[in-house]
């Protein structure tokens, strides 16, 4: 079996704990050594020499607290339809907007960035005309997109598969297409999993999150780690409340990772706790919790 890391989809600490020294040190309490990045923490929009100072920090403090940036993605501020917006100006802007990510990640050192790979409306995905030209133009921008990543040293692109079909890539052969045709950019197109995103109304496989990752486990770097049941993609820890209502089981992901022949890949924490009293109050407890629960399996 490859190396699986255990770590956090940084969007865990977007709006608690943006600051970098506080949620490196957190990382290192918690006994978890690599994150992936969230955008949310430095917006790819603001000036460049606000970003670079705020990524200077971020370097100094994952150096002090021994955390490794592995990747980045897209958070939640601006998080709708990207690539796959009706309006082909918008879908230009997105594109500006990966590229200056892009940038961002490299600097931080990261591998790769992505996001959802083309989200469209009802009515276009409704018109299969007007889906596949968005589809088309889509794999366009991330071809170049891949481009300049090469030219910043990054080793991949990447976007999240979903389990909304309208959202993309949330079956089996949309997914094998889009691999197919990025295999062959400047640097390739990995897919992002998530253990809450497969489709219920799909196939019995593409409903079983166990085969997703037995299908895509070695095109994948990074998986979204959360607690959730067959109703929907709950983002709830791994404590042992949570655990009796979910689906997912360390040991059979585990397992699953190995039969897929992946090489090299992170579990990433992406649990949500509401901004509301009491839960508020649980966040960190939550985390700490989930952390255990998967050191059973996950010893780095």
């Amino acid at each position: 079996m490859g190396r699986i890391t255990l770590g956090f989809n940084c969007n865990c600490f977007t709006n608690r704990w943006d600051e970098p020294e506080e949620w490196t040190r957190l990382c290192r309490e918690m006994g978890v050594r690599a994150v992936m990045f969230n955008s949310d923490l430095i917006d790819p929009y603001w000036p460049w020499d606000l970003q670079r100072r705020l990524a200077d920090r971020t370097i100094e403090a994952c150096a002090k607290n021994g955390v490794r940036i592995v990747a980045s993605f897209g958070g939640h501020h601006g998080h709708q339809h990207y690539l796959g917006h009706p309006d082909q100006e918008c879908r230009r802007e997105a594109e500006r907007f990966f590229r200056q990510a892009i940038r961002q990640t490299a600097y931080l050192g990261g591998r790769s960035y992505g996001t959802c790979f083309a989200i469209q409306t009802v009515r276009t995905n409704s018109d299969p005309v007007l889906r596949t030209q968005i589809m088309d133009d889509a794999l366009g921008a991330y071809r170049r997109l891949a481009d300049y990543g090469a030219e910043t040293g990054l080793k991949a692109i990447a976007y999240e598969m979903t389990s909304v079909p309208r959202e993309t890539c949330a079956t089996f052969a949309e997914n094998d297409a889009v691999l197919e045709a990025g295999s062959r950019f400047a640097i390739p197109l990995r897919v992002c999993l998530d253990m809450g995103h497969r489709p219920l109304a799909g196939t019995a496989q593409e409903a079983d999150h166990l085969e997703w990752i037995r299908r895509y486990g070695s095109r994948c770097d990074v998986i979204d780690c959360q607690q959730t049941d067959r109703e929907g993609s709950r983002h709830w820890p791994f404590t042992a409340e949570a655990n009796r209502k979910g689906v997912i089981d360390g040991r059979e992901i585990v397992s699953a990772i190995g039969e897929s022949g992946a090489q090299d890949i992170l579990l990433a924490f992406e649990i949500r706790t509401a901004a509301f009293h009491p839960h508020e109050d649980r966040c960190l407890d939550d985390l700490r919790e989930s952390v255990r629960y998967w050191r059973q399996w996950v010893a780095d």
